[in-house]
């Protein structure tokens, strides 16, 4: 793992993105504290052209982004199209909401959804990632969701976005998914999980939880990732410094 992998998930910093001025800002931030990329999320109605001319005076790359799930569904074209005005190769599908996924059936026909969105991205030269949350632990009929989606998706059609904090919510381990998903994981969402003092799991700045990132990492490593993406999804203090502790603690600690 390289430093000029790692990149920040802006939902982390969506409080300060809520105009023009604040998103160039946040960019600029994200930039000083030693990143080199971003994955969006969260810029409201800014164009892509606004959004890649601020991304280029901020020196930043554009890695992924987190699309909109209903229209990557409905319209891939679309959102192949506004990707490329960004500049980016990739699209996250973020969270399976108003999908109805009752059964094993359901899960089937999402999987099939999803594999022909994803044929749109793949024939565009794009990749399409899904991004789990601890949703996709729920067992039908013995098989886990994501196991499913996995399954019953083309590789090339449906890659993984493996968020490391929501597979420990729901039960799982994080390296052996990296490890399952070999040559299908361009993209790791690197979230610490902790404990509070009144025994609930919170989010953490990585290394200051208690997942093993050198074994997550050189999981994901020999899987090919590309992409280490820190994401908090609620920081109990000033997201900024919260996105400074995880880098410094990758830098020092993680990277080759």
């Amino acid at each position: 793992m390289k430093v000029t992998q790692v990149a920040a998930q802006l939902y982390t910093v969506r409080e300060h993105l809520k105009t023009p001025e604040d998103i160039r800002e946040s960019l600029r931030r994200i930039k000083e504290i030693g990143y080199p990329a971003v994955q969006l999320a969260s810029l409201g109605s800014l164009s892509e052209e606004e959004t890649a001319k601020m991304l280029e005076e901020a020196d930043l790359v554009c890695c992924s982004s987190h699309e909109d799930s209903a229209r990557i569904l409905s319209e891939p074209a679309a959102i192949v199209a506004r990707l490329k005005k960004l500049g980016c190769r990739s699209a996250a599908y973020p969270y399976p909401s108003g999908v109805k996924l009752d059964t094993l059936d359901d899960v089937r026909a999402f999987a099939r959804k999803l594999d022909a969105a994803g044929k749109v991205f793949h024939e565009a030269g794009m990749s399409l990632v899904y991004h789990n949350h601890s949703i996709e632990f729920r067992r039908f009929d013995g098989r886990l969701m994501l196991e499913v989606l996995y399954e019953e998706t083309d590789p090339k059609h449906v890659q993984a976005e493996i968020d490391t904090y929501w597979v420990q919510y729901g039960g799982g381990d994080s390296e052996d998914w990296c490890r399952a998903l070999k040559g299908r994981l361009p993209q790791l969402h690197m979230k610490d999980y902790a404990i509070t003092a009144e025994s609930r799991p919170t989010f953490a700045e990585i290394g200051q939880g208690n997942l093993n990132f050198r074994k997550i990492v050189a999981a994901a490593e020999e899987s090919g990732c590309q992409w280490y993406i820190v994401e908090q999804d609620r920081c109990s203090g000033d997201p900024f410094d919260s996105l400074r502790i995880s880098f410094e603690y990758i830098r020092d600690n993680l990277c080759s």
